[in-house]
């Protein structure tokens, strides 16, 4: 399933979410869209590397095959010598390994077979290091959170500042993070994360009330990257 882009409709939406969150409450939201975290190039050459000791290995248990192939590439000719069976087998391997690289250089594929263990490691660096370089302590009351969609590994993170996760748990954002997730697997990434805004918002306004000393430190807009 496609994932549909986020158009200007999108934009202006999770813009009034996130104002109408904060004026309930202390709390700054930060919405980020991200095409993809990681170009996951390691994944691509760890499959070409498999290869390559599969075929080793295939040669090691069965080494008659090594002549079978001298044979079939070289047609009738004397026995093969050790050296050349030795560079036939450092050929095939270095020709196997460099197919499956190149092949995996198409990154729908190298996306599709990375694990979804490592695409949720990565979603989540990317959105901690995102949270530190844009939103971290940017608030006089450490109250800034972060929502994080990765487009294409379908993967979102929240990160929150001290004073937030020092009054809720991971657990505390499961509905918010359900509730986005749904609507991107339904291709609908902008009604997504203006549901998980709400239900934010309705978190935020439980621990960090509206105060009359609040300001917007924050631009209240979606950003994509």
């Amino acid at each position: 399933m496609v994932v549909r882009r986020l158009s200007e409709q999108d934009h202006a939406k999770v813009s009034s979410a996130i104002a109408a969150a904060e004026a309930k409450s202390d709390g700054e939201i930060i919405a980020i869209a991200a095409d993809q975290s990681d170009a996951y190039h390691d994944v691509g050459l760890h499959y070409a590397v498999l290869v390559l000791f599969l075929v080793l290995a295939f040669f090691a248990a069965w080494p008659d095959q090594l002549e079978t192939w001298w044979t079939r590439l070289m047609g009738w000719s004397a026995e093969p010598s050790p050296r050349e069976l030795l560079t036939l087998l450092l050929g095939i391997a270095l020709l196997k390994f460099l197919v499956v690289l190149f092949i995996l250089k198409w990154r729908p594929l190298r996306l599709l077979l990375t694990p979804g263990a490592t695409k949720t490691r990565r979603v989540r660096r990317r959105a901690v290091m995102l949270f530190k370089t844009g939103a971290e302590r940017r608030t006089i009351g450490r109250t800034g959170i972060l929502i994080y969609l990765s487009m294409a590994e379908r993967r979102a993170e929240i990160v929150g500042d001290e004073a937030i996760t020092a009054v809720t748990t991971p657990e505390t954002w499961g509905e918010a993070m359900a509730a986005l997730l749904v609507e991107v697997k339904a291709g609908r990434p902008g009604d997504g994360i203006v549901a998980a805004v709400a239900l934010i918002g309705e978190v935020l306004a439980t621990h960090f009330p509206k105060s009359g000393e609040d300001t917007n430190e924050i631009p209240d807009k979606l950003i994509e990257l």
